[in-house]
């Protein structure tokens, strides 16, 4: 699933963006989405997330959930 729209992300959720510094290559980091920093309802480039880790990129992909 794309992170464009921001009504699919949440705090908690399992997720891939890319960093400023990685547009170029593409470079995906993975993380737990912290606080959404995006306002708008849709972001072309992705919603834009802080991590729990204090990393800051927009949404690439989210993640599937770990079920037990």
């Amino acid at each position: 699933m794309s992170g464009q729209n921001r009504k699919d992300i949440y705090p908690g959720l399992p997720v891939a963006i890319i960093l400023k510094k990685d547009q170029r290559s593409g470079k995906l980091t993975y993380g737990i989405v912290k606080d959404i920093l995006t306002s708008a309802l849709f972001h072309s480039r992705g919603i834009k997330v802080r991590l729990q880790d204090g990393q800051i990129g927009r949404v690439a992909e989210i993640e599937p959930e770990e079920t037990n």
